[in-house]
């Protein structure tokens, strides 16, 4: 059965191309958020095109097919996830968790925790916490999440 079948994930440097898709993919699954939040869509524009980082961004491919995207920055003792997107018709079928899982076994191997910010209204959260994260502190739109490094990782070689 296709369902039961392994699902090749795969993360890929970003391209100077993959900007405009990343872009249209951030606004179509960020425009609920927007609204809600009654955010300044211009303004929302001008700070995508800032930080969108092609050196910090990976492509997720399902089977070779761009399903999403990831933008990480290396800290001095963690990774912080600045973005992840899995366009809606992917999406429920795990592969925000796989790549999740995978960010946290690339930290492990160098002792770094994962930290990240959910917007309150956002229900990501709910996998954030299922993987391991926990709210350090929050402001009146924001939760701020960190997983610290798992020490069994490391200590298995």
């Amino acid at each position: 059965m296709l369902q039961n079948r392994p699902v090749q994930i795969g993360l890929r440097p970003a391209l100077e191309h993959d900007f405009e898709y990343c872009r249209r993919l951030y606004f179509a699954e960020m425009r609920w958020i927007i609204d809600e939040l009654r955010l300044d869509r211009n303004a929302q524009e001008t700070s995508f095109g800032q930080q969108w980082n092609r050196a910090q961004v990976r492509v997720i491919a399902l089977d070779g097919t761009d399903v999403g995207w990831l933008q990480t920055i290396r800290e001095d003792n963690e990774i912080f996830v600045a973005q992840m997107f899995v366009d809606s018709p992917f999406q429920r079928r795990g592969i925000g968790t796989e790549v999740m899982k995978r960010l946290i076994s690339e930290a492990a191997e160098f002792g770094l925790a994962v930290c990240l910010n959910v917007v309150r209204i956002n229900p990501a959260r709910r996998l954030y916490e299922r993987l391991g994260f926990r709210v350090t502190h929050e402001d009146d739109r924001k939760f701020y999440m960190k997983r610290d490094p798992d020490r069994v990782g490391r200590s298995s070689n």
